[in-house]
């Protein structure tokens, strides 16, 4: 197996052969890359023009395309596509179907190295043909990605390409930088000075104020509580230039005083309160190293009353708390910067205080461990931008490579890179430092050198374990600009940008023919002959990847505490690529002042809006979110135990490039429980309309029992009255008929009444009863004739024969010729008031005359 690796192996060799030069006749880099594939015919071949740009719908607005490689090959996937150069970024689109290949496109301010190469593809021993050389670029990105792009024989594409990014990868000017040609219509946010205003009004408990512009133009933002103030002592930066313009300080401690402990500190940094308890007044602050001198003996009764201050204790009660000043260096480190002036407190010089060293690197060792640890994914990839590991993909060899998840569990498990290493180191101080503050309720004051990179760390990563504000969307945005933006954290000299000075302070690595041994390789890459470049000096490179290594930190303390942070570690990984890309202007400059004086909140747009309307589109169902997030489990602080801090790869963010089905695997595990999680929503939606229309179901049925229960009272109280004037109607109808008439009560009618004669030729008369026309019922009385009525039926009216004075001879009653027909009995002349008929009973006397 070492004889065949060693035959079919590929170098990379370094030279100044131009893109010109004829191509031998070679075996196995071809089979690899299958150039065959690529060729064209010989005139198209030798030509050195490119197509005119094409219009591609992948663009971004106002991005706008500078230069096309047609036939290219991305060697890392063997997949042939065309290569695109944007004023944004370098873009990888496949042959077939035009679409954008995530490893081979990246943004052009993520570029950290490009190289020319050549790879010389060595024959078998027993073959005669030359070796040949291909033409290579290799592309180093600062997200862990090595890239390398094969162009086509006899062709320019290649120095088209390379001339284009060299151009404007690394532009001299800020203002010549992506976001500045995009514009922020689309994604403007209100200025940071205001955002962080309101984040100091929350931490004094003034949390009802709300800052504006207009308050900070006037000043009118000092204000305070029984131990802190507001002040507006650097409003024009003279005290600090990389300290924002408002700063909380102990209400103790005069504006004079704070301007002279300034001088005490390294460029001005004096200490200043980051975040501080609301009931017990412990708080954090940060500044920078102390200017102790050589002998370790300078002091300043200034700088000592105002770290004194910050032990104060709420109430009047007495005594201090205790202080605990931490400096982020190797101790070592620390004495030997007295040299040039620096160095650490001594305990003795401030009351009831002790000095703590943590040991954290600088950024430079930073730097060396990331750039190890990308070679070591590299090489161990199943995507390795070396063509060794492409040819051994075709051939079905395994080797060390595409396997690293038995490996994520070690901190030393990555070779010598030792990036772990440093992440743990960042982690325990952070803990070390929260456990003081919310266990003993003690003040720490943390530094490093200059105090905006370790100290940046520490202190945002310790509010972060402290205040579960900071571990939801808005207020994780206001501990980025808190203590990394405001407090100057150097983000154009780590990233490499261009600065307000016109240029970046560090010089990019554009090597026009470098060998593989131009970027530090691991052992089994580096070709034979080949030797290491000189690396920058530290005096040169001050590019370090600080914040992305917070970032590191903060999704290790997501892995501890699952359900602790309102965001996933795809929002985290989204926000460190906007960040790298300079698509937003947030992260430009190295300070507050320098955002201000160029109008980068005017100017650029805001990668918080973006972020922002990313998540909108789908809801809390997006990626950004996290599924697991419960708020009330852990609203308080985070105090992770020592065996917990032991840190484990990132997937997400290490192996998306080198290992793709590695990372995806946490991807595709997220997506199930994402879409568990949206099934158990639409689920738990549905049961909720389930019991809304059961509610809704219960209400109408109690609704309509009611109704019943009311339809019944009324029908009980009808059938009543039916049944009484039933027994009424019966009682008159007795009574007219005892005295020979018939009633007949009929319903439609006008309420006449109608009687007849008891002769032949019947009387009929007809009343209207005026007193309600729109009755319904009538009542005819007819009476009977006095043949058709035997005396014996009808006593009544024997009696009224007999009794009657105005009987005639005759016999027989001559009603209503009679004289007693002026009498006025009341059964004569009956009009149909029902009204009275209700109130009718039968124990009444219908025949009482007046």
């Amino acid at each position: 197996m070492a004889a065949s690796r060693t035959r079919r192996s590929t170098s990379y060799r370094g030279g100044d052969t131009s893109d010109s030069d004829t191509m031998e006749s070679s075996v196995g880099w071809d089979d690899a890359l299958d150039w065959l594939k690529l060729e064209q015919h010989q005139s198209v071949s030798r030509s050195v023009s490119l197509p005119r740009h094409g219009n591609y719908k992948c663009l971004l607005e106002g991005e706008r395309v500078l230069a096309e490689g047609h036939g290219v090959v991305l060697v890392n996937t063997d997949e042939a596509g065309t290569l695109v150069v944007t004023n944004f970024r370098l873009m990888f689109l496949s042959e077939g179907t035009q679409n954008t290949v995530a490893l081979g496109t990246i943004p052009l301010a993520t570029i950290e190295k490009l190289s020319k190469l050549v790879a010389k593809n060595q024959s078998a021993p027993r073959q005669s043909e030359k070796s040949t050389s291909r033409r290579l670029l290799q592309v180093i990105g600062k997200d862990l990605r090595i890239v390398v792009f094969g162009f086509r024989p006899r062709t320019k594409q290649r120095r088209v390409i390379y001339d284009a990014l060299q151009r404007s990868s690394k532009p001299l000017r800020i203002w010549d930088l992506f976001a500045f040609t995009c514009g922020s219509l689309k994604f403007s946010n209100t200025n940071p000075k205001v955002r962080l205003l309101n984040e100091y009004f929350r931490l004094l408990g003034k949390g009802s104020y709300g800052a504006t512009m207009n308050m900070i133009e006037k000043e009118s933002y000092m204000k305070y509580n029984e131990l802190w103030r507001i002040s507006n002592v650097n409003s024009s930066y003279s005290i600090c230039q990389t300290y924002p313009s408002a700063l909380v300080l102990p209400k103790s401690v005069s504006d004079d005083e704070v301007i002279q402990a300034s001088t005490f500190r390294a460029r001005g940094r004096l200490p200043v309160i980051s975040w501080c308890h609301p009931v017990s007044g412990a708080l954090l602050a940060r500044s920078s190293q102390p200017l102790v001198g050589l002998m370790m003996n300078l002091r300043s009764n200034a700088d000592e009353k105002l770290v004194a201050a910050l032990c104060t204790r709420p109430g009047g009660a007495r005594g201090r708390r205790k202080l605990y000043i931490a400096d982020a260096r190797p101790r070592k480190n620390a004495l030997a910067n007295g040299a040039m002036g620096g160095g650490s407190e001594s305990s003795s010089n401030y009351f009831q205080s002790e000095v703590v060293f943590l040991g954290i690197d600088n950024i430079h060792a930073m730097r060396e461990s990331l750039s190890r640890l990308r070679d070591y994914l590299d090489t161990h990839g199943t995507t390795s931008s070396d063509g060794m590991s492409s040819f051994l993909r075709h051939g079905g060899w395994t080797w060390g490579g595409g396997n690293l998840s038995s490996m994520s569990a070690s901190v030393s498990a990555f070779g010598d890179s030792g990036w772990l290493t440093h992440v743990q180191s960042v982690l325990t101080g952070a803990a070390w430092i929260a456990g003081h503050v919310a266990l003993e309720s003690a003040s720490v004051l943390v530094h490093c050198s200059d105090g905006w990179d370790r100290t940046s760390q520490l202190v945002a990563l310790a509010n972060l374990l402290l205040d579960p504000y900071y571990r939801t969307f808005t207020g994780f945005q206001v501990l980025i600009e808190k203590d990394w933006l405001a407090f100057g954290h150097p983000f154009a000299d780590r990233m490499g940008i261009p600065t307000t000075s016109g240029s970046s302070k560090m010089p990019f690595e554009l090597t026009r023919q470098a060998s593989v041994g131009s970027f530090p390789p691991s052992p089994g890459r580096q070709s034979v002959g080949s030797s290491p470049a000189p690396s920058a000096s530290h005096a040169q490179n001050n590019c370090s990847p600080i914040f992305l290594q917070w970032i590191d930190c903060v999704s290790q303390l997501l892995r501890i505490y699952p359900f602790a942070f309102e965001f996933s570690s795809a929002f985290l990984v989204e926000l460190l690529d906007c960040m790298m890309s300079c698509r937003f202007g947030n992260f430009f400059c190295n300070s507050e002042r320098e955002r201000q004086q160029i109008g980068i909140a005017e100017a650029c747009g805001c990668m918080w809006a973006y972020l922002a309307d990313v998540r909108s589109s789908q809801g809390r169902s997006h990626g950004h979110y996290n599924l697991f997030y419960d708020q009330l489990k852990h609203d308080g602080p985070l105090l992770p135990p020592a065996a917990a801090l032991a840190p484990t790869l990132w997937p997400q963010f290490h192996l998306r490039w080198a290992c793709p089905s590695e990372a995806q695997a946490d991807d595709e595990l997220e997506d199930r429980c994402k879409q568990m999680s949206l099934r158990f929503n639409e689920l738990h939606k549905a049961k909720e309309v389930a019991e809304k229309k059961a509610a809704d179901m219960t209400s109408a049925f109690e609704s309509l029992s009611v109704e019943l229960r009311h339809e019944k009272q009324l029908s009980s109280s009808s059938i009543a009255l039916a049944k009484r004037a039933s027994k009424e109607s019966a009682a008159i109808r007795r009574a007219i008929q005892s005295l020979g008439c018939n009633v007949h009560f009929a319903s439609g009618g006008g309420g006449d009444i109608e009687t007849s004669s008891p002769l032949d030729d019947r009387l009929t008369s007809r009343e209207s009863n005026g007193q309600n026309d729109e009755s319904d019922l009538s009542v005819s009385i007819s009476m009977v004739a006095d043949e058709n009525v035997s005396s014996a039926s009808n006593p009544i009216s024997r009696i009224c024969e007999t009794l009657c004075p105005l009987r005639t001879r005759e016999g027989g009653c001559k009603w209503p010729d009679a004289g007693c027909a002026q009498l006025g009995s009341q059964f004569l002349g009956l009009k149909a008031n029902y009204d009275a008929f209700d109130k009718l009973s039968i124990y009444d006397s219908y025949f009482q005359t007046d």
